[in-house]
């Protein structure tokens, strides 16, 4: 039955209010939907929703990822922004100026309001 249900992220917020300027002002979402629990935004065609927890920021890992035709040029845009991205050197992990490398994707994370972390991806072609 879920292979026909649409899947949306569910990113947590401490402040919903700083949260939902981060992602509409500084991400430039479209908010589609505000309740007093959630607030949903349209991306790609798709939707994901912030939602409150004193819960937030605490993930290692990524919530949520977006796809882009162009990693350069959306962390250009994404930095004019006031975005800044994370510098990894971990095992398998090592970016540059905020990139990096695999053999199937360029990829950059950064931190939302809430601490949350976020990518940009670019898949490779072939």
């Amino acid at each position: 039955m879920l292979t026909d249900a649409p899947v949306q992220a569910a990113i947590p917020a401490n402040d919903m209010e700083r949260a939902k300027r981060f992602y509409r002002d500084t991400l430039g979402l479209t908010m589609s939907q505000e309740a007093e629990d959630a607030a949903h935004f349209e991306s790609g065609g798709t939707r994901f929703f912030i939602y409150p927890t004193s819960n937030a920021g605490q993930a290692p890992h990524t919530l949520a990822a977006w796809l882009v035709a162009d990693l350069d040029a959306e962390m250009a845009d994404l930095r004019r922004r006031g975005v800044t991205f994370e510098e990894y050197d971990l095992p398998g992990l090592k970016t540059v100026n905020g990139v990096a490398e695999f053999p199937t994707m360029r990829g950059a994370w950064f931190k939302d309001s809430e601490g949350n972390i976020l990518g940009v991806s670019q898949p490779r072609e072939g």
